[in-house]
């Protein structure tokens, strides 16, 4: 629909969004073409830190997709990284049609410092969000890959009362797609009765 600079360039209408975002080469973009079941809706590139602007997708008329920039990419001037991050701030502490933030996370990793910060300050600030876990594919399968999301859950415990809901994905397998998307369909559906 449209990529806007600032928050205050984004649709005017109300419809529900849904924000993506995740460190660098999260995979954010397999993801978003393998949820809309289209190949080349989000850009996907081998050089991380490409998505710049906050990006709305329309889904079935009724909810906006949204892509917004990854964080901690170290490549990037300081200048556009503090640019980027405050973009980012904006739209996620001012954004009222902003339903949930989807924190994606390489199933690969150890917990990073620089996700456990942002899944924290958006607890901090109230920000309702889940956890998706992506790249299922890469660890030897899905069993594999939901012990390891279990265990990064398990050490995220140790600092969080109440955790998030969580999913594990693969963009390649097509792993998840359908309990991501419920969950949306989920929400939308209990917020339009509370309406």
């Amino acid at each position: 629909m449209i990529s806007s600079p600032t928050v205050s360039m984004c649709p005017k209408d109300n419809k529900y969004e849904y924000a993506f975002i995740g460190r660098s080469n999260v995979g954010k973009s397999s993801l978003i073409n393998m949820l809309c079941n289209h190949k080349n809706l989000a850009k996907t590139s081998a050089m991380p830190g490409k998505t710049l602007l906050i990006n709305h997708f329309i889904i079935n008329n009724e909810w906006y997709l949204v892509d917004l920039p990854g964080y901690g990419f170290a490549k990037r001037s300081k200048t556009m990284q503090q640019k980027l991050e405050q973009m980012i701030a904006q739209y996620i502490l001012q954004r009222k049609q902003l339903i949930n933030v989807f924190v994606l996370i390489d199933v690969r990793h150890d917990p990073q410092q620089i996700d456990i910060e942002f899944i924290n300050w958006l607890g901090q600030s109230n920000i309702p969000f889940s956890i998706i876990f992506t790249k299922a594919d890469k660890v030897g399968g899905e069993l594999k890959a939901k012990k390891m999301a279990k265990e990064w859950m398990d050490k995220l415990k140790e600092t969080w009362e109440e955790l998030p809901p969580y999913f594990v994905t693969s963009a390649e397998k097509k792993i998840g797609r359908d309990e991501v998307l419920n969950y949306i369909e989920e929400i939308n559906k209990s917020l339009k009765e509370e309406e």
